[in-house]
């Protein structure tokens, strides 16, 4: 099993938003980054847990943990003229562009804010700390989903 650190604005889709769905389920819709999209296709399995980290806020930081219960496969709104993911390029033959579907599994009792995670020194090495790093999707080792996880009241 692996674990993962996703991102999502969460004026745009929150951790609250997943866990209102139907069955909890959600398709990770809309990655439009190669290095990620090969992530989800070549390493990203179903029953790997992740981190559900909202971005672009006025506080940014992880909100629980969710589960991939799905394999990779053709994000449907790369192939939608109304979607702000369309991609023109992309063929139904050929999909550009997939995604995995995440379930909720677990709420923290406590927000683990971005300053939090920059506090803690053995996250250091966290690509999420590092200057620079964008991308929506990265791997975690399980000492630091464990450690986050335990910051957050919801210990491993």
């Amino acid at each position: 099993m692996q674990h993962w650190l996703l991102k999502s604005e969460p004026d745009t889709f929150s951790f609250d938003d997943l866990k209102k769905r139907p069955k909890k389920t959600e398709p990770w819709n809309g990655v439009r980054n190669y290095q990620v999209r090969n992530m989800m296709r070549d390493e990203m399995k179903p029953g790997d847990l992740g981190l559900f980290y909202h971005s672009s806020c006025e506080v940014p930081g992880v909100a629980g943990v969710v589960r991939i219960i799905s394999a990779a496969k053709p994000d449907p709104t790369q192939f939608d003229p109304k979607s702000e993911y369309f991609d023109k390029g992309s063929k139904k033959e050929e999909p550009r562009w997939l995604l995995v579907d995440v379930a909720w599994e677990k709420d923290f009792s406590r927000f683990v804010t971005l300053d939090d995670l920059r506090a803690e020194p053995r996250l250091a090495d966290m690509l999420i700390l590092r200057r620079g790093n964008r991308l929506s999707i990265t791997l975690v080792s399980k000492r630091d989903f464990d450690l986050i996880c335990k910051m957050g009241g919801a210990g491993q």
